[in-house]
């Protein structure tokens, strides 16, 4: 079973969806609950930084995923949940978040429009290709993104996209992973990415 965490905001409904439609097993975790038959956790977002993470924490769902991290449970976050992941962000620099990839989320610079949002195509960095979330994706894949503020590249990262500068377009660090586009809304690259999240989270319960 994945939990879709429901706090309030973000494109909650469209991930959720996009799980269904590949055969997963998935459900919409609006309060913390047990782990206990959780395979996999999908944290979406959309819209302000501060506000999200500021919803998550008062629904107690923070705490949820932190005890999913530690239970090596894999955790995908999406845009504004990717973000979240890491430890600070320009657009709320009051708000701290997770802290679970080191970094910093900043606004795009040098690009052609803000948001950014269209579809534009990953590299790979580092064995970016070789990673569980890439499985069988060709490098220069093209997915939809729509954000003003992306995580700067570091050693968490495994995938950029260039938007008038080079920003991280997904990163992993064991079991924890986030995608800055989303896969949800592209199309059949989108869903092979979150059948190859599942197929992860199926693994990792067999051990």
């Amino acid at each position: 079973m994945i939990a879709v965490i429901d706090y309030g905001i973000g494109n909650l409904g469209s991930a959720h969806k996009a799980l269904l439609k590949i055969g997963a097993e998935a459900e919409l975790a609006s309060e913390p609950r047990s782990l206990s038959g959780i395979s996999g956790i999908v944290l979406p977002g959309v819209g302000s930084f501060g506000a999200c993470v500021r919803a998550l924490r008062s629904t107690g769902l923070d705490e949820m995923v932190m005890e999913a991290v530690d239970a090596r449970i894999p955790l995908l976050g999406i845009c504004v949940g990717m973000q979240m992941l890491y430890e600070a962000s320009e657009e709320s620099p009051e708000v701290a978040g997770l802290g679970l990839f080191e970094g910093m989320v900043r606004r795009l610079v040098d690009a052609p429009k803000i948001p950014h949002m269209s579809w534009s195509q990953i590299s790979y960095v580092k064995s970016g290709s070789d990673g569980p979330l890439f499985k069988d994706l060709p490098e220069l894949t093209w997915f939809y993104f729509v954000h003003s503020f992306a995580p700067d590249i570091t050693s968490d990262s495994v995938a950029t996209c260039d938007y008038g500068k080079e920003f991280t377009a997904a990163a992993a660090k064991g079991v924890i992973f986030g995608t800055q586009f989303h896969p949800e809304k592209s199309s059949v690259k989108g869903l092979a990415l979150l059948g190859n999240f599942v197929e992860l989270c199926d693994r990792e319960v067999a051990r």
